[in-house]
């Protein structure tokens, strides 16, 4: 079902003349007190009129933009029932458009004294816990150059808006680490020569760190613990927290939109900061703890799907409009050209925590006009029963594919058998998102790394992880990182082994660029980034997770190849289709057939795969034909040690070649035109990309002389 007609957009406060309107939603609150904090610290206490749906508003004069607020929420307190009412807690507007202050965590943050008895804790919370901001309205920034991109164009860049720049050379130290930095000509400039499309933020709804993080002496770096779904992260704003950046994120958006760069945003919409049942009261436990959170049978202990304490209550009507309410402010207000769903699958569940791909929220976004216009992006799974749940979201929707991830890791690292499920990861993986009508390739979001996990280098650098800076004895992070040193755990000064590891750094990237589907980029993995082999530096703000631009000559050749690839990629339809191939033969104008598919997978005899070939275990080159009626490319695959002698496909496949990308070194291959039928021989464990000149009509077809390979 559908949202009651609630009147939201009183929730928050919003500027008028003369002063500023309040609102909160808190159904079961006894009494709500709006607290206004003058320059001077002081506490000004004004009672709010409850009105219809539980809302309660009140409108005060003589106060503007910049003024600091929180609230105070009455009620009974019965834990045992879901009631978590402390008026002593200062409360932070679930709709605040801006955060001042931190969170003290040696202060009075918990509403209870003892984790036995749930004793409630009386002492006041102000000065201990952030405040909202009254923003006024302002234009919001204008559209991206070119409008946005389809997703078939579309090249996502996995980036930290702090780590990106924070060790930057050519961005003034004062705004390292910023959006102001993000928007920097020099840091826009190298987005845009990589190939970018899309910039996709990591977490940049304000955020607090874990308790358990801050008493470590640590902070929560990624971001995966919102406290306000409509605050841009405060600690990334040069000039002040009262409003300010808001401004610096629009004036981000705008310069990035100048250059035909779309941001999105990574958006936890699936728990808080905060965290579980005996976690600090910031915001909403303390407004309606029943209403905003998953709780177990009981009502006291949260449900947790998430891994993180509590999970957000999709079922609650005005939950969803809370997470409706936040996507369209952010693409209305504040720019943004979509959205990447972290743990996506918790906002399925139902008010029995079971998955619902007809969940009221997910009709409503599916739905939403303005939603329609940008992209969503999920990450199709949570740590609950049938938490995974990968290309079961919709033609709407682009996922995130692990499947692709695992398998383009094994392959390089010589772990698979054959090459069946690379075929099928290579065209898009129709095994899984090829189930409804109207998905395309572009559901498949391939990537090999993520912020969570090993970077690139590091993939190629060590066997298993180095998690000791996180102070967990190493126990955090997943093992099953699909890793392969080649030789040497870690950093070498071995020229060999640092060779064949960029080389396969390069193979990976061309097997995500190559594939049908939408590629994803981690910032500075095009030029070996590392974290040293800590796979989930998530409380690392460091510059162990910073980005290093002092890159080593070797590393730049990697980028220079990827960007290379990358332009190829832009400039040619056959390398990005935009709907499943199915070996499907291609016509020219006219209707008549000209001689060859629009996909087709070759040995290395030159001639299409047997079944034989598909079933040999021990096979490890792969040639992927790819074709429209004006232009054709062969990519062959090739993960064994040793060389390889292929036949090039006869015409009417091609009746020319040229070697138009490699991830060999310069001078491994030749650079004239090859005769069909002709010998190429590949490098070991390379990747290297044929262009072919092919016949545009069934006349051209019956004039060449060369037969075609079978």
């Amino acid at each position: 079902m559908f949202l009651e007609a609630i009147d939201t957009t009183r929730l928050g406060a919003h500027v008028a003349t003369g002063g500023v309107n309040f609102g909160l939603w808190a159904p079961h609150a006894t009494q709500v007190e709006l607290v206004l904090i003058d320059n001077r610290n002081d506490q000004h206490n004004i009672d709010m009129n409850r009105g219809e749906h539980g809302i309660w508003n009140v409108f005060v004069h003589g106060i503007g933009p910049g003024q600091l607020y929180g609230y105070r929420v009455h009620g009974e307190w019965a834990p045992h029932r879901g009631l978590r009412f402390n008026p002593a807690r200062l409360l932070l507007d679930p709709y605040a458009r801006a955060v001042n202050g931190g969170v003290d965590y040696r202060g009075p943050i918990h509403d209870h004294i003892s984790t036995d008895t749930f004793e409630l804790n009386s002492t006041d919370s102000f000065g201990a816990v952030p405040l909202g901001v009254v923003v006024a309205d302002t234009p919001p920034p204008p559209p991206v150059v070119g409008g946005r991109r389809p997703m078939s164009e579309t090249v996502l860049y996995e980036m930290h808006v702090r780590g990106f720049t924070k060790m930057h050379p050519l961005v003034p130290e004062h705004l390292r680490g910023s959006f102001a930095a993000l928007a920097y000509p020099d840091v826009i400039d190298y987005l845009r020569e990589t190939g970018v499309t899309a910039v996709e933020l990591l977490p940049i709804h304000h955020f607090a760190s874990e308790p358990f993080v801050a008493h470590k002496g640590l902070r929560n770096y990624w971001g995966y613990n919102t406290l306000s779904y409509f605050a841009p992260h405060a600690y990334y704003a040069t000039r002040g927290t009262v409003g300010n950046q808001v401004d610096e994120f629009k004036q981000m958006v705008t310069a990035l939109h100048e250059a035909g760069i779309e941001v999105l945003l990574d958006v936890v919409y699936n728990h808080t900061a905060e965290g579980g049942h005996e976690g600090p009261t910031l915001s909403m436990r303390g407004i309606d703890h029943a209403g905003y959170y998953r709780l177990t049978g009981d009502l006291r202990d949260d449900y947790d799907v998430t891994g993180c304490g509590n999970s957000l209550n999709t079922a609650t009507p005005m939950v969803r409009q809370l997470i409706m309410d936040s996507l369209r402010y952010w693409v209305e207000h504040m720019g943004v050209d979509g959205f990447r769903f972290d743990l996506a699958t918790e906002l399925l569940r139902n008010d029995q925590h079971h998955v619902d791909h007809q969940h009221p929220l997910k009709q409503q976004i599916d739905s939403d006009p303005v939603l329609s216009e940008v992209k969503l992006i999920a990450e199709p799974w949570d740590i609950g029963p049938y938490g995974y749940q990968v290309g079961g979201f919709g033609r709407r929707w682009s996922e995130w594919n692990d499947r692709f991830r695992d398998h383009a890791r094994d392959y390089w690292r010589g772990a698979v058998h054959g090459v069946q499920e690379l075929a099928t990861r290579l065209s898009g993986s129709p095994d899984i998102f090829n189930h409804e009508s109207g998905r395309t390739p572009q559901a498949s979001i391939n990537f090999v790394t993520a912020h969570d996990g090993f970077t690139m280098r590091d993939l190629v650098s060590y066997d298993v992880k180095h998690n000791l800076a996180n102070g967990e004895s190493n126990r955090d992070g997943s093992d099953n990182n699909r890793s392969w040193n080649h030789g040497f755990e870690g950093e070498t000064d071995d020229p060999a082994i640092n060779d064949l590891r960029a080389r396969q750094v390069l193979n990976l990237h061309a097997t995500q660029v190559l594939a049908a589907g939408t590629p994803m980029l981690v910032a500075g993995d095009e030029f070996g980034r590392t974290q040293k082999g800590n796979n989930n530096a998530y409380c690392q703000d460091s510059p162990l997770s910073w980005v290093h631009w002092d890159i080593e000559p070797r590393w730049s050749q990697v980028r220079r190849r990827l960007v290379a690839l990358l332009r190829l990629r832009a400039e040619h339809p056959a390398l990005r289709p935009d709907a499943y191939l199915h070996h499907t033969e291609l016509l020219d104008a006219l209707g008549r057939p000209l001689g060859r598919v629009d996909l087709a997978w070759f040995n290395q005899a030159g001639a299409e795969m047997t079944e034989q070939d598909w079933y040999d275990g021990g096979r490890r080159l792969l040639g992927m034909y790819s074709s429209t009626t004006s232009e054709a490319f062969l990519a062959y695959f090739h993960s064994g040690a040793l060389p390889v002698e292929v036949t090039l496909p006869g015409t009417p496949w091609a009746f020319g070649l040229r070697v138009v990308w490699h991830s060999g070194e310069d001078g491994e291959f030749p650079a004239e035109d090859l005769a069909p039928g002709s010998e190429l021989t590949i490098p070991g464990r390379s990747v290297v990309l044929l262009g072919c000149t092919v016949p545009t009509t069934a006349d051209d077809v019956h004039g060449m002389s060369v037969p075609m390979s079978s």
